[in-house]
């Protein structure tokens, strides 16, 4: 079993276009176990239902942004070693570095390619094969 199909994701984005595409990619990767919320308030039950160990977040979204929902999980006891991903399509320095003071593991800019969120993912697990 590759290290790909061990890890839980939970992309949490309120385009569905968006998740479609994030799903396909890591499923191109040979991730097997993927959720996904609407926002950051649903990414938070789903993390308390069951966590997740990689957390794929947009950050423009209604009812809890990418920053709060980082925070959340940064913040709750079992969910709070989970790998972060923000996921942006703005080239805002600041938001980056807000993100990484959070605690964010990386930052995924949109649009991706597959090898771009592979070298995300694996700049913080390590090689995925």
């Amino acid at each position: 079993m590759s290290l790909a199909e061990k890890i839980k994701v939970l992309i949490v984005d309120d385009q569905v276009t968006s998740r479609l595409l994030l799903s396909d990619a890591l499923t191109q990767l040979g991730f097997k176990q993927i959720t996904a919320a609407g926002d950051g308030e649903q990414g938070m039950k789903i993390m308390a239902e069951q966590p997740h160990h990689l957390v794929i977040s947009d950050f423009n979204m209604p009812k809890k942004d990418g920053i709060e929902f980082l925070q959340a999980v940064r913040a709750n006891p079992t969910t709070k070693k989970a790998a972060f991903i923000i996921l942006t399509a703005q080239g805002d320095r600041a938001l980056v570095q807000r993100a990484a003071q959070l605690g964010a593991n990386n930052v995924l800019a949109k649009p991706f390619t597959i090898e771009k969120m592979k070298a995300a993912i694996e700049a913080v697990f390590g090689a995925l094969k």
